[in-house]
């Protein structure tokens, strides 16, 4: 059975993370980058073991939190870099909570990044304060991507991270999709 992330999960994982090491990392050059991270900036306590769990499973992760190349106020060169670094990019993955919905650049770079990566190479990573709430799930525009979650595949005893299509009821480990 596989589960949504928790906050609870994510905090105990920064125990062994150098955040500004991996916020640092993860903000740099666009360069050989295969994910962009969209994000609410009411998350930036949970996204270190996000990023982290994902270069983990073989991704190397964009976010634009330190990323020098964007301006200081947001303008139209702002939306032309982000634009351009969905585009780079090979995956697209969305770290979803409940902030989510008060995000406005969230849903605009998740409208590229559809148009730009198509479904298939879309994926939301939902973080819930349980693990069997869909709170997240309110804007129904959020169930058209697959899911990053925990769990165990079928004949296997521990758990690993898996992207899940629950339109079709099938997993691929998060290694492979990202792969």
């Amino acid at each position: 059975m596989a589960t949504y992330t928790t906050f609870d999960y994510l905090t105990r994982q920064k125990i062994n993370i150098n955040e500004s090491a991996v916020l640092k990392k993860a903000s740099a050059s666009i360069y050989g980058k295969t994910i962009f991270l969209s994000h609410s900036s009411k998350d930036d306590s949970i996204l270190s073991p996000v990023i982290k769990i994902l270069e983990d499973n073989g991704g190397q992760v964009y976010v634009d939190k330190k990323d020098n190349r964007l301006p200081e106020i947001v303008n139209e060169e702002t939306a032309e870099i982000l634009r351009k670094t969905i585009r780079q990019c090979n995956k697209f993955v969305v770290l979803v909570s409940s902030n989510t919905k008060n995000s406005r650049w969230v849903p605009w770079e998740l409208g590229i990044g559809d148009e730009a990566k198509k479904t298939a190479n879309v994926a939301i990573f939902p973080v819930v304060d349980k693990t069997y709430e869909s709170k997240w799930a309110e804007q129904e525009y959020l169930g058209l991507y697959r899911r990053i979650l925990r769990g165990k595949f079928k004949g296997k005893t521990s758990e690993e991270w898996m992207v899940l299509d629950h339109r079709k009821n099938t997993a691929d480990s998060l290694k492979d999709w990202l792969s």
